[in-house]
């Protein structure tokens, strides 16, 4: 049975802390529903009502125009080993890009050793409601590591290449949607 939570508890943060991935969806108005895997490398509570994530550099940024749209989004922890369960968390996005004083500011709090390479914005989700269900049906996994590829192909592509392919992939979503996105 699904329960539902004001805000994330306790038990919460220590089940988010023990996974390995979790899945965060976007959708804004008419525009398609975007749903990307994620590893937890970069994903910080940063209180009982306020999660984020370090976004790296990808094919699109439908997060990041979803978000501008004002649009709602979720954030989904499943468990793949140990006892059952699946945890949401409901609220609206926002994005601060890179060079943004909040972008900064939040490297300097969880990042003291630097900017990961393809870094290219914060995704914050202020959640409105946490809900918990069985997670019965959800098949068992072992985690074996994280894939290095994203790692090589950004540092493959240097600094000055990463910000030509946001400049070319990341302005707008699929459906057309602005992101914001503008390079500091």
């Amino acid at each position: 049975m699904a329960k539902q939570f004001e805000r994330i508890e306790d038990g919460h943060r220590t089940f988010i802390e023990r996974q390995h991935i979790f899945f965060f969806g976007s959708a804004a108005g008419d525009s398609r529903v975007n749903i990307s895997p994620r590893s937890t490398q970069h994903f910080h509570v940063l209180d009982d009502l306020t999660v984020a994530y370090l976004d790296l550099t990808g094919s699109g940024s439908e997060t990041a125009a979803h978000a501008k749209a004002g649009g709602r989004a979720t954030a989904m922890f499943c468990s793949f080993e140990g006892p059952p369960l699946i945890l949401r968390l409901y609220g609206r996005a926002r994005v601060d890009f890179r060079g943004s004083a909040t972008y900064k500011a939040f490297l300097a709090r969880h990042y003291r050793s630097g900017e990961p390479l393809g870094a290219r914005q914060v995704v914050t989700l202020d959640i409105d409601l946490v809900q918990t269900s069985c997670g019965f049906a959800v098949p068992t996994f072992e985690h074996t590591g994280e894939r290095p590829v994203l790692d090589n192909w950004a540092e493959k592509k240097g600094e000055e290449g990463l910000r030509a392919y946001r400049q070319e992939k990341n302005l707008a979503s699929i459906d057309g949607l602005p992101t914001g996105f503008a390079e500091a």
